[in-house]
């Protein structure tokens, strides 16, 4: 072989491992922290000692105020709060609240929807969406008062009290982090029935290789970092963990390898599963493709808009507001399947149909059918659909047992 094809060669493959050892970097949170006296300070964030590390992960907490009451009429209200009021002796429920009086909603965006984030006091934060559009969040789960880790590209690792923070600014990931809190932790997972592969979190916590799953072993207390372990199945009272290099383990006594795992989270294509410790079987880890959901993904959310139809056989079509509340293709539909939490991006289905008091069936663009139930996403708690046409001067105010079909634009 000539002397330039060798180089040629080598140079190829010196590009190939340096793009399978980098692909996943994208998917990283990234950006810029500012503290209170002005100072700032670049890298991957990690929200939380433990906490959030992907664009796909989830920043929730609560929204007080919501516009889309503005269009119901007097006599809609009264039905919403007549129906949040009642009670049944014989049947199915009982529910004294007036939940629909107070209009608060759970808010939950990936934080790739994020463009900054201002800390106003303990309690709240002012969001600025990609699409320019400024909500307020207020404390209603652990995102709010925690710890922001970043991994300076000079400093190295730092860590934030939520006190010391005025703002982060979120910026795209670049593709090969020079220093980073560590590589993704991706692979197949088995429950009973189905199989999920993605970005993986387990029991709610260890997501990045240098996270640590801790357990018994006959010979002493073990502590093996995520990103040495090739595959955890579950076994008797406790897992069989088998590392990279072939080694083969049985732990138990600590929940990251027996019933009192919180459950392993998968961040798939088409949004994120939840699955207890009781539907686990298995997971293998894998080498993260090149494809995960980077900053980019998230650059131009949409309204969501599409077609109702109506018990009565009536058709409205316009922009929707789905539970008056999502309005846009980066939120999520919430529900169970069998035990499975699933939180889907409204921008990956094409039709929900209700089927009863508890259920509906969401339809995804890519012809997957998921039956979910046991939210107010998809149940009778919902409270119904809005439909606006022309720039918003129109109206139509659907309920939710008026429903019988939405079909959502692609």
């Amino acid at each position: 072989m000539k002397l330039m094809s060798k180089l040629t060669l080598v140079a190829l493959m010196l590009v190939g491992i340096a793009f399978t050892t980098n692909a996943q970097d994208q998917a990283f949170i990234y950006g810029k922290v500012t503290t209170i006296d002005g100072e700032s300070y670049t890298g991957q964030i990690r929200w939380g000692a433990k906490g959030e590390a992907y664009w796909a992960d989830h920043f929730n907490g609560t929204k007080e105020d919501n516009e889309a009451y503005r269009y119901l009429s007097r006599d809609d209200r009264d039905r919403l709060r007549d129906r949040d009021r009642d009670w049944r002796w014989s049947g199915v429920r009982i529910n004294w609240n007036s939940r629909s009086w107070d209009v608060t909603h759970e808010f939950r965006v990936p934080f790739g929807a994020i463009s900054k984030l201002e800390i106003n006091r303990r309690s709240e934060v002012e969001l600025t969406l990609r699409n320019g559009d400024q909500v307020y969040v207020q404390d209603g789960s652990n995102d709010f008062g925690t710890d922001v880790i970043i991994m300076d590209e000079e400093l190295g690792k730092m860590s934030f009290r939520w006190s010391r923070i005025d703002n982060v600014e979120f910026m795209e990931t670049p593709k090969n982090l020079r220093e980073k809190l560590g590589d993704a932790l991706y692979g197949t997972v088995t429950a009973y029935g189905t199989t999920y592969t993605g970005y993986i979190q387990w029991d709610h916590d260890e997501r990045l290789s240098t996270d640590i799953l801790d357990g018994e072993s006959r010979d002493g207390n073990l502590d093996i970092e995520m990103g040495n372990i090739k595959s955890i199945e579950r076994d008797r009272s406790g897992s069989m963990v088998v590392t990279k290099s072939g080694r083969e383990l049985y732990l138990r006594g600590t929940n990251d390898v027996n019933n009192g795992n919180r459950g392993i989270i998968v961040n798939t294509d088409f949004g994120r599963v939840d699955i207890p410790w009781r539907e686990f079987k298995k997971v293998d880890f894998s080498d993260a493709p090149s494809s995960g959901n980077g900053y980019s993904d998230y650059a131009s959310p949409k309204k969501i808009s599409g077609t109702i139809t109506t018990t009565k056989g009536e058709t409205f079509s316009g922009t929707l507001i789905y539970d008056l509340d999502e309005e846009f293709d980066f939120e999520m539909v919430q529900g169970e399947d069998d035990d499975i939490e699933h939180f889907v991006l409204l921008k990956h289905i094409s039709k929900i149909v209700p089927r009863n008091y508890d259920n509906s069936m969401i339809t995804l663009k890519n012809g997957k059918e998921i039956m979910l139930g046991d939210s107010r996403d998809v149940s009778e708690d919902n409270d119904g659909v809005i439909v606006l046409t022309g720039n918003g001067d129109n109206s139509e105010y659907i309920f939710w047992e008026d429903i019988k079909e939405i079909t959502i634009n692609n």
